[in-house]
């Protein structure tokens, strides 16, 4: 009993953490433009958007992240406990080294690694939502590229016509701005709460309502009290974003993230906006931004994110519950001589480097 209150309890410190970091970024460009100058406000709205798409539409992600990755009767207390613990060491250890990682793919790639060492996992399910993680960004891209394009000759046109950026057309900017970013919040609740609170429905710890409630409310309060410095962080970043740029960027993400929510695929909100973002600035500056390694930094991200979560959560079931120290051996040895790898890597590039610029290399 204790255990089972403990897996609760470390399930809507996750759902916190959602809040905190996830859902409290899609106001970063509202407040970032100035949309909405006080940061409580930001957040509060956050807060209750998120909850609203919770207690609406999580129903088929809660589904899908409960009962249609691995069979439920592999999910108990003990394995659910595994599933949390890996999600959580997987985002702390990224947190440390500065990698920002997605909640929906560590939670998926934590169940994978769980149904791979009881070799019982639902593979097409697996790839079905895999297909999502590749298709939503590309759809982002592409949507908010084409956006981008539209607004440009409209613009062109406004300011060729000698109609100027009044304050009535501002404002009416910033409502809908306002209204995109709540959209945003509103697909975070709908598709992360699943998240934290999916393996424990699943496991039958908890029923799917108070499950989607008590996960709803726990989002809205990390983003009411925890996610200041995020949306800080955010809307200073996101301030080179025009108004209609913003609009495009929250309103592709959110659209996107809702469709897939419908579909019960659990899809990174981050993956959306942040290709969206690309596609703005790609249609806007052409493809430059290509060249500072952007697209490549997101991709390896992308791919870690569930890999390391999968490592860790097969490696605890060995050690915890399928006890096995052949394969905790194999295990370590990979990570060992992974890091390794990249470890001389760099220190034989630091070497290359400093003999050329003592003046021994070409």
């Amino acid at each position: 009993m204790i255990l089972t209150y403990c897996v609760i309890i470390i399930a809507l410190f996750f759902a916190m953490n959602i809040g905190a970091s996830g859902a409290a970024a899609t106001m970063g460009a509202v407040y970032g433009a100035g949309a909405i100058k006080r940061q409580r406000i930001a957040l509060f709205l956050v807060g209750i958007a998120a909850l609203a798409g919770a207690v609406i539409g999580s129903g088929e992600v809660v589904k899908t992240v409960g009962a249609g990755i691995i069979p439920a009767n592999i999910l108990s207390v003990e394995t659910v406990l595994v599933i949390l613990l890996s999600a959580a060491l997987t985002l702390f250890t990224a947190n440390i080294i500065g990698i920002p990682l997605s909640t929906s793919e560590v939670t998926i790639g934590s169940i994978v690694g769980v149904g791979i060492a009881y070799q019982a996992l639902y593979v097409n399910h697996v790839l079905y939502i895999v297909s999502f993680w590749l298709l939503v960004p590309l759809v982002a891209f592409g949507m908010a590229f084409v956006f981008q394009k539209i607004t440009t000759v409209f613009e062109k046109r406004r300011s060729e016509s000698g109609k100027k950026s009044t304050g009535k057309w501002k404002k009416r900017l910033s409502i809908l701005l306002i209204l995109t970013g709540l959209l945003e919040a509103f697909s975070a609740g709908m598709n992360n709460v699943a998240n934290a609170v999916g393996p424990l429905i699943g496991a039958g710890i908890i029923d799917e309502t108070s499950g989607i409630w008590l996960g709803g409310i726990f989002v809205a309060l990390g983003a009411l009290l925890l996610g200041g410095r995020v949306l800080e962080t955010n809307g200073k970043k996101i301030t080179s974003l025009s108004l209609l740029q913003g609009i495009i960027v929250s309103g592709t993400g959110g659209t996107l993230v809702i469709i897939a929510s419908i579909f019960g695929i659990p899809v990174p909100l981050t993956q959306a906006t942040t290709s969206a973002i690309v596609g703005v600035g790609t249609a806007e500056k052409g493809f430059q931004l290509w060249q500072k390694n952007v697209v490549k930094k997101i991709i390896k991200v992308w791919i870690v994110s569930p890999v390391m979560a999968l490592v860790i959560s097969y490696s605890l079931i060995h050690l915890l519950l399928l006890p096995d120290p052949y394969i905790i051996f194999i295990v370590m040895s990979i990570f060992v001589t992974t890091f390794g790898s990249i470890s001389l890597y760099r220190s034989i590039k630091e070497e290359e480097r400093s003999v050329h610029n003592d003046g021994g290399g070409i």
